[in-house]
């Protein structure tokens, strides 16, 4: 199995990653509910307030619509009284005096939309720059996280917390935080209109107050669990299913249809679970919550009759002391069913500040080694390439290692340590020293800590002991970009993105020119295939780059690294998935580009390494034997068994 391939799988084997035994452990899923509510809550309010200016537009404009429509029901009121009097009195109606209270009334109600339309524009220019700046923290985060973190997660669970979660949070900002403001707004608003009405009515209405909290205590805490419960499993599926879609001609190949099917069914249905419970939990407030208004609209109707048959109040009065009772209900019960939106928010929000808070790499910068040579690496040679192809010349410069003033690139290991996990190392103590130029094979069976090696000296991963040195200077005192900047690497597990073949390659140095892009297919003997291609360099990979073979896919990977013309070079196996006569035409460039540079050969296949000038054979995390191919066969040791059964496999096969 791939290293790509275990880093995507859910269920991780008892070895550890990059062919080394025992890796990190699977990392747990997220808890039933929140680890800390309130914490997070304050959190995520941080966000907002550096957007104090149009969250202050967006309360002016809810206090002003909401205070134009808590004023309509009281002009109502005056309407009814006044028809209710010329009635009752046996006078004229004074039609004028109710048109000018229908004015004022229409009036108001288009202020009303004007400011709620206003509000909304506010709220969601806050909402989205807030997420924005969100999705640009958790962007970077991801970036800057170690590969061991991307050990314990599946990328589906990645994937969940940076769409998934996010646009809930997203959701919940744009709806329900103008929802919250407007239900608080019109909640004070009708309090003070029915305190001018009738102080008794008011009592009764407040009394039911205290009851609706109860229910909305009593439902938010059950629903909590369940909406975290909810984007915990929606994770887990997601996961799943971008595993199957990655291998899924595997999992044809090996019939394995049905048991793919019944974990996707396992998973579907601890979602539907998990949201049906959470969905029935939080649906049940608003019946409660109607339940509890209905018993105050029932008080209100008797005591307001009563009040009315006395004279203390007038039918216009109680008429819109009702409509204020059931613009009283209506935020509560607002109020009530954006707490559970709440709790998949801050459900979310914390799943997402998971992410934020993990380790991130330590780069321990001591003093930061300044590489004098750009990323270019060389002049242009424009110049020496025809529309057809590149002159040996041409193949020559860019092939030529990078110009570091001062760099010789000798690599010391001394007294390394390292293990996945801090109680087991795979790792005891491993010295070696490699002379710039040198070409080091690095051969053992499956497991043996080959690509944790390669990965060590790229600071992948932190040492648990001793130090690793490039020309004399510890690794840690170098910035991880600087680090890099050095290596080129091409692996048996190519990687392509979509985008044109060009892209692909100039993915190795950034401005490169199109002279340079070609010089590097040439050399990587990609150049010919290309320009079979019907659009030749502006062919369109897609996702999976599965519209070329995967021999010509590796092809590219090495003519990326040609270009990226690195002072050290890691090839891990580079020419296993070509066949044996683009093999020979690869091997001739690799040869070519590997002259004058440090280069890491991680070989299955002893045939193609015998010409290394140091073969370090390791099993177990441990360099057992080093020397040359024709020393390590007269020792007659470990490399010399694998090296004779694998040639006597081969010339049995």
């Amino acid at each position: 199995m791939s290293e790509s391939t275990r880093r995507r799988s859910s269920a991780k084997p008892p070895g550890g990653p990059m062919g080394g035994p025992g890796g990190p452990p699977g990392m747990s899923m997220p808890g039933a509910k929140p680890k800390n509510f309130k914490g997070t809550l304050r959190r995520l309010t941080a966000y907002l307030k550096p957007h104090w200016m149009p969250l202050t537009g967006v309360l002016v404009a809810a206090i002003l619509s909401t205070l134009f429509s808590i004023l309509s029901p009281r002009i109502l009121g005056l309407a009814t009284d006044e028809l209710f009097t010329s009635v009752t009195g046996g006078r004229d109606i004074n039609f004028d005096y109710i048109f000018r209270l229908l004015l004022m009334l229409g009036g108001l109600y288009l202020f009303s939309s004007l400011f709620s339309y206003l509000q909304q524009y506010f709220i969601s220019g806050v909402a989205q720059n807030t997420v924005y700046e969100m999705r640009q923290e958790v962007k970077g985060k991801l970036t800057r996280l170690p590969l061991r973190y991307y050990d314990r997660q599946t990328h589906g669970e990645v994937l969940s917390r940076v769409t998934n979660d996010m646009d809930n949070i997203s959701t919940t900002l744009q709806q329900s935080l103008t929802q919250m403001i407007t239900s608080i707004v019109t909640l004070v608003g009708v309090i003070v209109m029915m305190l001018t009405l009738s102080p008794l009515l008011t009592l009764i209405t407040v009394l039911t107050i205290p009851l609706s909290l109860i229910v909305t205590i009593f439902v938010a805490k059950r629903s909590q669990k369940h909406f975290a419960g909810q984007q915990a499993a929606l994770g887990r599926l997601n996961g799943h299913v971008e595993e199957l879609y990655t291998g899924h001609p595997i999992v044809k190949a090996f019939g394995q249809e049905r048991k793919a099917v019944q974990e996707f069914d396992t998973l579907n249905n601890e979602l539907y679970d998990s949201g049906w419970k959470a969905q029935f939990i939080s649906g049940t407030i608003m019946p409660l919550m109607n339940f509890v208004s209905n018993i105050g609209y029932v008080l209100i109707c008797v005591v307001g009759g009563i009040m009315v048959t006395r004279g203390s109040i007038g039918i216009g009065g109680i008429q819109a002391f009702i409509q204020y009772a059931r613009q009283f209900s209506q935020p509560i019960t607002q109020l009530a069913n954006i707490s559970n939106i709440i709790q998949s928010a801050i459900a979310s929000a914390e799943r997402v500040f998971e992410v934020l808070d993990e380790q991130e790499e330590e780069d321990h910068l001591i003093q930061a080694q300044v590489i004098a040579a750009d990323k270019g690496k060389g002049e242009s040679t424009a110049s020496a390439v025809g529309q057809a192809g590149t002159t040996q010349s041409a193949v020559a410069q860019i092939l030529s290692p990078a110009a570091r003033p001062g760099f010789r690139a000798n690599v010391d290991f001394e007294h390394v340590q390292f293990g996945y996990k801090p109680d087991q190392l795979l790792i005891q103590d491993m010295n070696i020293h490699v002379e710039a130029g040198q070409t080091v094979a690095i051969v053992g069976p499956t497991g043996a800590g080959k690509t944790t090696l390669i990965n060590l000296l790229m600071r992948f991963y932190e040492l648990n002991g001793g130090r690793i040195l490039i020309d004399s200077q510890d690794i840690k005192e170098w910035s991880r970009s600087e680090l890099r900047s050095l290596f080129g690497m091409v692996l048996q597990d190519t990687w392509l993105f979509g985008g044109t073949i060009r892209d692909n390659i100039a993915y190795g140095r950034e401005h490169a020119t199109e002279a340079e892009i070609m010089q590097a297919a040439e050399a990587a003997r990609a150049d010919h295939f290309i320009r079979t291609l019907p659009e030749g360099y502006d062919t369109v990979l897609n996702e999976e780059a599965s519209n070329i073979s995967q021999g010509q896919k590796q092809l590219l990977t090495i003519a990326r690294a040609i270009l990226a013309n690195p002072s050290i070079l890691i090839l891990d196996e580079a020419t296993s998935s070509v066949d044996t006569r683009t093999e020979v035409l690869i091997q001739q460039a690799m040869n070519e580009l590997m002259k004058g540079r440090t280069s890491f050969v991680i070989a299955h296949r002893l045939s193609t390494i015998r010409g290394a000038d140091l073969i370090l054979v390791m099993n177990h995390g441990e360099v057992i034997e080093q020397g040359t191919h024709e020393e390590l066969l007269e020792r007659g040791g470990f490399y010399a068994d694998l090296y004779n059964s694998q040639f006597s496999g081969q010339t049995a096969g």
